[in-house]
């Protein structure tokens, strides 16, 4: 019972920083360093505990499965970076997302992330176009998108990504559970 409340604390507080990074990257096309470390926290957290306890393979792969992922996303991220394709705090997020998804979820949440993000970046196209809102909050991505910029918000499609990952995963199915109690 220990162990599922824990995972639980651990993939709730995981999801409620994605809305965080969500909502400040609509804001001001900015996600905060605390989310991805909060996440990273999260993470360590529910894995040890889990390990301490004996339960790390009801919820988790093995570690490294988990490590590789975030390796991954985060090479490719950091060249992303570095060719000024997605911002910083994109990269640190999609990373730590990547640590709790593991490889095997590494596929679902890249793909529900492009799928979003492509229609983040489809409304913004719309908002370029039509002027939709009259007053947006000024630096928000509805008055950038309106002014003509290019940008995109896409700590919302590494949210939903996230979350959609999840799902797919069996985060979210607690029968597994079962055979532990």
């Amino acid at each position: 019972m220990i162990g599922l409340v824990l995972f639980l604390f651990g993939v709730i507080v995981t999801l409620a920083m994605c809305c965080v990074a969500a909502v400040s990257d609509f804001r001001g096309f900015r996600i905060p360093n605390y989310v991805s470390l909060v996440i990273l926290a999260a993470f360590v957290v529910t894995y040890g505990g889990l390990t301490v306890l004996g339960h790390v393979d009801v919820a988790f792969r093995p570690v490294m499965n988990h490590i590789g992922a975030a390796l991954i996303v985060f090479v490719v991220t950091l060249a992303m970076f570095a060719l000024k394709q997605l911002g910083a705090g994109d990269s640190k997020f999609a990373t730590v997302i990547a640590l709790w998804v593991g490889l095997q979820g590494l596929i679902p949440f890249l793909f529900y992330m492009s799928l979003s993000g492509g229609l983040v970046a489809a409304f913004s196209l719309v908002l370029k176009r039509k002027k939709l809102f009259a007053s947006p909050a000024e630096g928000s991505w509805i008055a950038k998108a309106q002014e003509g910029h290019p940008s995109v918000p896409y700590g919302i499609a590494l949210a939903v990504g996230a979350l959609f990952a999840f799902v797919f995963i069996g985060y979210f199915n607690f029968s597994k559970w079962e055979a532990v109690f």
